[in-house]
């Protein structure tokens, strides 16, 4: 371990958001089907959970189905969707028992009715832990995230609850689906790719990017270990002039 992250007064982020990138290509490698890759991609989100705890991050944020996600074959898709549903009913009392709060955000109404009631129960369930806020990203988009909090507010402000100067940037962000969670300090894409894929666009203003070349199956501790090397070492200064240095 690096003496940086040994360094008890390292800067650990709050909130770690993570596109998980890579599962098909990691399949494709070893001649498997889609679907093995994102059952390993389900074990790399256990390790990567298991990280973020024993570093002390309070929000971890898992990029899980974007709202894209729905023009992928009808086979892949309930895949993706049966994975959902066996970790829900098998995984979650473990996260329970480690103190995980677990929170979905996206347009979840595309969901059938039975897998959203499992949903709500394992928000239900976890509500008051405290441990680690997990946020997994379902049926997600930034930009249809923007437009839901467009559209909540232009009815409040056609209902008369609010006026057009009432709007600010703090008003906006608590009508997004992350409301009352902080911004990313740090927004991490495996797979060698270099860009966001329309993942929590407003919420990214200013966070560090990291892109790992990584396939997200093979992530784990050590990964995660680099994550936070990487951004304890940079200097956030929010638009502002650089530290001077003594």
């Amino acid at each position: 371990m690096s003496s940086l992250l040994a360094d008890k007064k390292a800067v650990v982020p709050t909130h770690v958001a993570i596109i998980m990138d890579g599962n098909g290509r990691w399949a494709s490698e070893r001649g498997l089907p889609r679907l093995a890759g994102h059952r390993a991609g389900a074990d790399a989100v256990a390790r990567c959970i298991k990280a973020a705890i024993q570093r002390g991050v309070s929000y971890l944020t898992l990029y899980a189905f974007s709202s894209e996600n729905w023009s992928r074959g009808p086979k892949e898709v309930s895949d993706l969707t049966g994975l959902l549903r066996y970790y829900l009913r098998h995984k979650v009392k473990e996260l329970h028992a480690e103190g995980v709060q677990l929170r979905f955000i996206g347009d979840l109404g595309r969901f059938d009715t039975s897998l959203r009631e499992e949903l709500e129960r394992a928000e239900a369930l976890t509500r008051n832990n405290k441990r680690l806020m997990l946020l997994l990203a379902l049926s997600y988009g930034g930009r249809g995230d923007i437009m839901q909090a467009v559209r909540r507010i232009a009815q409040e402000v056609r209902d008369g609850w609010l006026t057009p100067d009432q709007i600010s940037e703090e008003l906006f962000t608590n009508h997004l689906w992350t409301a009352g969670v902080p911004d990313p300090d740090v927004v991490v894409r495996t797979s060698g790719e270099y860009r966001l894929s329309n993942f929590l666009l407003w919420q990214s203003a200013y966070a560090e990017l990291v892109f790992l070349d990584t396939f997200w199956p093979d992530f784990n501790e050590g990964h995660f270990a680099t994550v936070l090397e990487l951004y304890a070492r940079r200097e956030r200064r929010f638009g502002a002039r650089p530290t001077a240095t003594v």
